[in-house]
């Protein structure tokens, strides 16, 4: 059964989807504020956190950034009346997984929701569960979300970690910033296609040796990006 946080001020909405979900099978607990959202977070681990923007006492940005500042990686769904795409773009970055606007249907929070567990599982799947991804080098590890390139050790988002291992699945050929936010947010709804970009420059800050002249994350102008294999040869780490 998995455990969600559904951090929610209005309390007809929430009282709604508690229904719903627990309908569903789900195990939900759920507070109105942002600073006891974090007291649980802390406290008790949970499979997804279903987060409001406006808060009480602390918004819902801040919470995720707190969490993932804390290194806490547990995945986060936005729920917000907010429909401008600056304040879906700052969710992501802030560390989100997804987001979904108000108001919705059951369906399309259901939708959101597997597609969550989906993709997570396809991240920690086959060699990806087993080893480290290495080359030239550099080290990303899609399970626990650590990486090492040139400048040290850091911690990915899960969300930086799907486009690296995309890239990589699809090594040496040019991928398109429509066909990444599609196959990592799982709709066609997203804020730009320009979103990608800022989780680009996070990974060549990462991986290059200078970001401004990137070698293994190209830039294919007019298409998207291509993850350069030639430079160096992924190898596995076996347990």
């Amino acid at each position: 059964m998995k455990k969600l946080l559904l951090v929610e001020d209005d309390q007809n909405l929430a009282e709604g989807l508690l229904l719903i979900l627990k309908s569903k099978g789900y195990e939900v607990r759920h507070v109105s504020d942002g600073s006891r959202a974090l007291t649980e977070i802390r406290n008790v681990p949970f499979d997804l956190v279903l987060l409001d923007i406006m808060l009480p006492l602390l918004d819902g940005i801040s919470v995720c950034k707190t969490m993932r500042a804390e290194g806490d990686t547990t995945p986060v769904l936005f729920i917000t009346a907010r429909d401008e795409r600056e304040n879906k773009i700052e969710g992501l970055l802030a560390g989100g997984d997804d987001y979904i606007t108000k108001p919705f249907d059951t369906d399309e929070l259901l939708a959101r929701i597997h597609g969550i567990f989906r993709r997570i599982s396809w991240l920690e799947t086959e060699r990806s569960n087993n080893s480290a991804y290495k080359f030239d080098g550099r080290t990303i590890n899609f399970r626990t979300l650590e990486a090492t390139g040139p400048n040290g050790k850091f911690r990915l988002s899960r969300k930086e970690c799907m486009v690296v291992k995309y890239l990589v699945e699809q090594a040496g050929e040019a991928v398109s910033r429509d066909q990444l936010l599609d196959a990592l947010w799982g709709y066609q709804n997203f804020p730009t296609s320009r979103t990608v970009d800022n989780f680009i420059l996070k990974i060549r800050k990462i991986f290059e040796n200078d970001p401004k002249k990137p070698v293994y994350f190209e830039t294919i102008r007019g298409i998207g990006y291509r993850f350069n294999s030639n430079k160096g040869k992924p190898q596995e780490r076996r347990n």
